[in-house]
């Protein structure tokens, strides 16, 4: 099935090639050469997915997914010089799915954006509701709703919230989430996890006296409080209880390999 595709890159070679080898596989491509433009774009053709270089004229990469993401979950990947993982953690947090550095694979590039459009595709194909307590996940919209309030959520952030929604109270580790979020992607590190769980506590349990709904536990990995059980009594992955944090990044579940 072929996509929407917008590519907003400010070197045309890079963008010729990269335009090449998407429609090759039938998908509509745009490409757009400033930030400024590539948020112009997004907001009136509204395409399937975005690929976006973290380095262009008037609007940067990173100002662009922040402004975007704000106003859609559309599927982002970041282009980048940069190869840090405080960079690449900047990026995720500010609302990318994905993102590569440069030089880099065409051919890379292109199954990263397949796999981007498979999983957008499925996390709204199923009309399935999960609800958590006050937690209302919609796989069908691609909507969270926390007390009837919606929570703007990059596509990472969803498919973790998903992933661990469908089972309260089961601890899972880092490893099994990169393996059922991230999937084929490689060099998918542990703490892009903990980033990403960072984004979802900050979103999901705003205010000092805001209940804990994701919690650390220790050894193990993450876990959706179970409603059912009180919050952090919920069970653990192999149906015992282990002990929990509240903590965020400072509560390092340790490695989960």
């Amino acid at each position: 099935m072929s996509a929407r595709v917008l590519v907003a890159e400010d070197d045309e070679k890079q963008a010729r090639l990269i335009r090449i080898y998407l429609e090759r596989e039938g998908n509509a491509v745009q490409i757009v050469h400033d930030g400024r433009s590539a948020i112009d774009r997004a907001r009136t053709t509204r395409p399937d997915l975005i690929v976006l270089d973290v380095m262009m004229p008037q609007v940067d990469g990173l100002d662009v997914c922040r402004i975007l993401r704000t106003e859609s979950q559309v599927p982002i990947l970041l282009l980048t010089a940069r190869s840090t993982e405080e960079d690449m953690l900047l990026g995720l947090d500010l609302g990318a799915d994905d993102y590569m550095t440069k030089p880099y694979s065409p051919r890379e590039l292109t199954a990263r954006v397949k796999a981007l459009l498979r999983r957008s595709r499925a996390a709204g194909g199923e009309p399935t509701v999960i609800r958590a307590g006050a937690l209302e996940i919609d796989t069908a919209r691609f909507e969270v709703r926390l007390a009837g309030e919606v929570i703007a959520l990059t596509g990472k952030e969803f498919a973790i919230l998903a992933l661990l929604a469908g089972e309260p109270g089961r601890a899972f580790t880092r490893a099994q989430i990169i393996d059922r979020v991230f999937g084929f992607e490689q060099n998918v590190l542990e703490r892009t996890v903990d980033a990403h769980v960072m984004n979802l506590r900050r979103k999901l349990e705003r205010g000092s006296g805001a209940p804990r709904m994701l919690e650390t536990v220790y050894g193990r990995g993450y876990r959706l409080a179970d409603p059912d059980r009180g919050g952090s009594g919920g069970r653990g992955d192999g149906g015992g209880r282990g002990p929990v944090s509240g903590g965020g990044l400072d509560s390092d579940p340790g490695p989960a390999r």
